[in-house]
């Protein structure tokens, strides 16, 4: 079964809001059916899809890091003989969303209202 933190993580990498504390009342984004097949599939992985899905988690988490680190190149365009590459943060974006898309895709939900092709990075 996975821990709280990491069905937190699974929520957040497949574009969905945080879960909350507590139910309150019967309306709003909790009771969407995608967002309900989200935590049916969290709750009853087999033990191997788990150990896929924290693959999935290890690989996104260090996607994820890596983008802000990118930040610190953005000063420099070249320096001897290095080059920087132009499109890092946007590549860097590009690849961690598709990581994010293809966990959705391994948990049949679709893509939560934050990871929409064409936006910024909403995580």
């Amino acid at each position: 079964m996975l821990t709280d933190a990491q069905k937190v993580d699974v929520r957040r990498f497949c574009g969905y809001p945080a879960y909350g504390a507590s139910p309150a009342g019967n309306i709003g984004w909790r009771y969407f059916e995608s967002y309900g097949t989200l935590e049916y599939r969290m709750n009853n992985l087999s033990t191997d899809e788990i150990a896929v899905v924290l693959n999935f988690l290890a690989t996104l988490s260090a996607l994820e890091a890596a983008i802000p680190s990118a930040s610190g190149n953005l000063d420099t365009d070249a320096a001897a003989g290095w080059q920087h590459n132009a499109k890092e943060v946007s590549d860097r974006l590009q690849l961690f969303d598709s990581w994010r898309s293809r966990l959705c895709a391994f948990l049949g939900v679709p893509q939560g209202p934050g990871l929409v092709t064409g936006l910024a990075w909403i995580v």
